[in-house]
This record gives structure tokens, C-alpha cells and sequence, in this order.
């Protein structure tokens, strides 16, 4: 198997010449079985310590996925002791995805959600090329992106901003952008959450999720993307911790087997993935701590199974020592083959090689740091952020005319938010500053207080900012009443009669579920600076909206248009 695979990277999406072939051969062989296993494990750093790189650096894995910090200096630093420190190159990954999901002190480009509302491919590939050449310029040679997952489920939390939306035709077109924005810069890019992910509403962070779809619609849906970004030449998969009952039917499971998830499925990842689709790259899994596979099975069982099951990379096991140990017991008791690991470590250094990593100076791919700073929110990048932020934002009703603002008619606004804004993987929430900013323009904004609601005679206007991206564990996004407006009581009392009202999402595109009646929506998708400052400029007339729907925003709810 082991020759088989090295002739396969001769191929598509590799493609590597004999020079690079050889590279693989020698480095390989160069190996111990434990060097070896060591190459198939991708570690999480988090933040920027330099005592944390250090214990990172010592396992000498073949990948580490970077959650940098705030401040763009030491960020870069972390990953250049790093990469300095890696005798085989390491693959540097993150999720590179934009909104809440990205470099904190990036340039702030709209997420996947909020680039399909722009309605335009080629404003898509500006704002990926910016992500891209600001994640080259810190290190980073694998971007998790892009999400090919379909909104279909509105109540999904975990879906919604991170995909391209409910088009299949639009989530194709954008996630080509992607895949040839990113590896154009040398960036491997990752089709993701293998077989799909948007038809079961739970997340699987929490629990194994169900792609429920027979194998034809399957295949009308997901298989079409995952075939169309193979044929462009995506150089990895990241296989999720979601069943496909309809396909492991086909094979002859049956019972709990049905619903065993993709991470550890020969079935999907061999069968359908390498073998129908043909895809010939590197398949990563998910992240190994989730619930989706930690509820399935004891780690000592299911973290092999990862690797025997097809994946060639197990993304941040939880601990290092005790998955990396139970991987080892498996070799030695044959769960896992040679062959399994001496095929998983070629693919490895296989993608190293297919990005060049083997033949550059620690200066290439790791750029110096005063030409990262050049790079990093340079005045070009910044043009791009702008125009992206305004384009994204979405217009979803005013059916009584409320917009534009003036002082004259809604000089004191009244805001209500929810607090439940967390950050991307422990990060701080974004800030809100459109009530600053429409302070700056003459408009009196003061917060919701809910001993003293707001009445016809000492406001004009009632605002709801909520800020709620799909991000981690959060099970379930909605317009919780009670906590908006302060008490159970509250819960049950609405504005929009007496008051003119208006309701901003930066982040979940469905609140009109729980608010169908809402006089006028306005879908941002996320809480970036930019989007906040387009938004005021659009709320007074300065611009005006011109993003598109990638959802159905009034979730089906003939009401909602009303």
C-alpha cells in the first residue's frame, strides 16, 4: 500500500515530481515507528507562551494549529520558535474563516456567510486573498476552510454563519474561491465537515450529528460539492464526527452501526471519499476531543479507529501522551496495520511536499517579522475590508419604512442586547460600538433598563443588537425574551406597537423565528468594526443595502414577511 500511495502523489491534488517523491522516501524511512506516529498528530497552541511552544516543540508532531493571541508581535513569535524548531517542517493550520473565526489582529474580513451575501464571487476572492496573505505572512500553511455545509436545519447553531448558505450552486462558487484564493498563496485548503453537515440541527461538538438524507439527494447536495472542490484540486478533507446512515445501510450495517460517525467510518472515508469520489489528498478529522466522537466510544477504542478508519491526521488529542499511547497499544495489537500508519505518514509528508515546505529557508515560511507587519492590515487590505463590510450587510424587512434614521424622528434610541456573546475558542467577545457611533452622529442611545421600559413619551426608537455567530458548544441560538428584556415578565412584552423597532443580527441570520412580527430586520452576519461602521452609514441613509439573502431569513413563516 505503502508504493501504491507514493505513486498516487505523483497525482492530483499533489502532484509531486520525483525530487520531491525522494524526499518523501528518505524522510520517511529516516523515521521510528513512534517518530512516525508523532508525523499523524496535529496539536492546538493556544496563545502565545513561550514556555507552552517550548512543551509543543519537544513532542515534535507533525502539525500544530495556532490560536494566536491578540498582539500580532508575539503571535508571530510563538510560531517562529515553531517553526524553527521542527527539524521535519511542520504544517501550521488554523481556522482561517473570517467574522469571529480568524486572526484577531487581521484584517476583519466578513465569515462565510456574510462573503455569499455579497452576492459577488469576485469581491469573495479579494477578501479570501487578503485571509490568505496575512496567514502566509504568520506562518500558516493549511487553512481549515472552507465549510461546505448547507443551511437547511435554520435552528442549527453551529452551521449557520460559518456556511455559504442554503444554494448549493452558491456554497459551490464560494468554496471554489476559496480552495483556489488559499492555495494559490500555498495555503492547503480543507473541504469541510465531511459527509455534510446542515440537515440535523444539533452540533456535533456536542453530540454525533445525522446527515439524513438518502444517497441520491446526498449526492444532488453534498456529493456534487465535495466532487466539485476534489476535481479543483482541494488538498484535504476533514472527515466530522457525522453519521450517513443511508451509505453505511448500502454496506450492510445495521442497528448502532448506522450511525457510527464519519471519523471513524472505513466506509465514508475509504468506500465514498477515496474510492467513488477519487479523492486522492490528505483526509484530517475533526477535532478528537468533541462530544460527537468522545460519545461514541472510550478513547482507547475510537482514537485508533481514527487512523485505521482512513484518516491520516488526528487533529488535537486531549491528552498528547494518553491518545499518542493508545495508538502505539493498537500498532502493537495489530488494530492498527504497519501498512495503515506507513501510508498516513506518506500523505503527511506528502502535503509538506506538495506545498514546497521541504525546499524552503526558514525565512519562506516563516516570513520576517517587519514583512509580516507590512502585510497585516496594509492599506490595500483594509480598502478590501471596507467594501466587503458594507456589501455583506442584508436588508431583510421594513415594512413600515422605519429607515432611514434621523435625530429628527428617532433622536433617543433605547438598546437592548443579549449578553451571550462568547469569543472563537476562548477568545473575547467582539465589542459593540454602534451605540457610540450614533452617539457621534447626535443620537441619544441609552441602554435597556428593565425597571423603567422605554414609552412613546421619552424614546423614538427601540433597538435590538444581537451578536451571536456560530461558534462552539452552543447547542442552540435563538431570541431568549426573558434575558433580552430582563425578567420572565419581560419575556411576554413587545415594543413594536406603540414604538417603532429595529432589529440587528451581527451573526444568526433567523431571528424572525422567534420575532416573525418584527417591523424591520437587518442581517449583518457578524460583529466585526467594519460591519458595525457600515451599518450605521446604511441605518442613516449614507449607503445604501445592498446584500442579498443567502438564507431563508423568515424561516419558512408566511407571517414573517409581514
Amino acid at each position: 500500500m505503502t508504493q501504491d500511495t507514493l505513486a498516487a502523489l505523483a497525482l492530483a491534488p499533489f502532484s509531486l515530481d520525483a525530487e520531491a517523491l525522494a524526499w518523501i522516501t528518505r524522510t520517511r524511512n529516516s523515521l521510528s515507528t513512534e517518530q512516525k506516529v508523532r508525523q499523524i498528530f496535529n496539536l492546538a497552541c493556544h496563545g502565545d507562551d513561550p514556555k507552552a511552544v517550548d512543551n509543543l516543540s519537544a513532542l515534535k508532531v507533525g502539525g500544530i494549529t495556532r490560536f494566536g493571541g491578540t498582539d500580532l508581535e508575539a503571535s508571530w513569535r510563538a510560531t517562529r520558535s515553531l517553526v524553527e524548531r521542527s527539524e521535519i517542517p511542520l504544517l501550521i493550520s488554523g481556522d482561517i474563516e473570517g467574522g469571529a473565526i480568524g486572526i484577531p489582529f487581521g484584517t476583519r474580513i466578513t465569515n462565510q456567510l456574510g462573503l455569499a451575501a455579497t452576492g459577488s464571487p469576485a469581491l469573495a476572492d479579494e477578501a479570501v486573498s487578503v485571509l490568505a496573505a496575512e496567514a502566509r505572512a504568520l506562518g500558516y500553511n493549511w487553512t481549515f476552510t472552507p465549510v461546505l455545509d448547507i443551511n437547511a436545519a435554520f435552528r442549527s447553531a453551529i452551521v449557520a454563519t460559518r456556511s455559504y448558505g442554503s444554494n448549493v450552486e452558491t456554497i459551490m462558487e464560494q468554496g471554489l474561491v476559496n480552495v483556489r484564493a488559499f492555495q494559490r498563496a500555498g495555503i492547503a485548503a480543507t473541504a469541510k465537515h465531511w459527509p455534510g453537515e446542515g440537515f440535523d440541527d444539533r452540533d456535533q461538538h456536542l453530540v454525533t450529528t445525522i446527515n439524513p438524507l438518502d444517497m441520491a439527494a446526498w449526492h444532488e447536495r453534498f456529493g456534487r460539492l465535495y466532487q466539485g472542490l476534489i476535481d479543483a484540486g482541494v488538498m484535504t478533507v476533514m472527515s466530522a464526527h457525522i453519521a450517513l446512515p443511508a451509505y453505511a445501510k448500502q454496506h450492510g450495517a445495521s442497528g448502532l452501526e448506522l450511525y457510527r460517525p464519519a471519523s471513524v467510518s472505513r466506509f465514508l472515508n475509504i468506500d465514498l471519499l477515496r474510492g467513488e469520489l477519487g479523492f486522492n489528498g490528505l483526509i484530517v478529522s475533526d477535532a478528537s476531543a468533541m462530544a460527537g466522537l468522545s460519545s461514541w466510544a472510550d478513547r482507547a477504542e475510537c482514537i485508533p479507529e481514527v487512523i485505521s478508519s482512513g484518516c491520516d491526521v488526528l487533529l488535537f488529542p486531549s491528552p498528547f501522551e494518553t491518545d499518542f499511547g493508545h495508538v502505539m497499544k493498537a500498532l502493537s495489537d495489530g488494530r492498527i496495520s504497519e501498512a495503515r500508519l506507513e501510508d498516513a505518514v506518506t500523505r503527511v509528508l506528502g502535503l509538506k511536499a506538495a506545498l514546497g515546505l521541504h525546499r524552503k529557508s526558514i525565512d519562506e515560511l516563516m516570513p520576517p517579522l517587519p514583512q509580516a507587519r507590512a502585510i497585516v492590515r496594509s492599506t490595500p487590505h483594509r480598502a478590501v475590508e471596507q467594501r466587503v463590510a458594507s456589501a455583506a450587510i442584508t436588508l431583510v424587512k421594513d415594512v413600515r419604512k422605519t429607515l432611514p434614521l434621523s435625530v429628527a424622528k428617532h433622536r433617543r434610541i433605547v438598546v437592548l442586547t443579549d449578553s451571550e456573546r462568547g469569543g472563537f475558542a476562548g477568545q473575547p467577545a467582539m465589542e459593540l460600538i454602534v451605540q457610540r457611533l450614533l452617539g457621534e452622529r447626535g443620537f441619544e442611545v441609552r441602554a435597556f433598563d428593565a425597571a423603567n421600559p422605554p414609552t412613546p413619551d421619552d424614546t423614538d426608537l427601540v433597538m435590538y443588537l444581537l451578536a451571536q455567530e456560530s461558534l462552539l458548544v452552543r447547542s442552540h441560538i435563538y431570541l431568549d425574551w426573558s434575558r433580552v428584556h430582563g425578567s420572565w415578565q419581560g419575556g411576554m412584552r413587545r415594543y413594536w406597537h406603540p414604538l417603532p423597532c429595529l432589529l440587528v443580527s451581527f451573526g444568526h441570520p433567523y431571528y424572525l423565528y422567534d420575532a416573525p412580527r418584527l417591523p424591520c430586520v437587518v442581517n449583518a452576519y457578524t460583529a466585526i468594526e467594519p460591519v458595525q461602521e457600515a451599518l450605521v452609514r446604511k441605518l442613516l441613509g449614507d449607503e445604501p443595502f445592498t446584500g442579498a439573502q443567502p438564507v431563508d431569513a423568515f424561516c419558512g413563516l408566511p407571517d414573517a414577511r409581514f
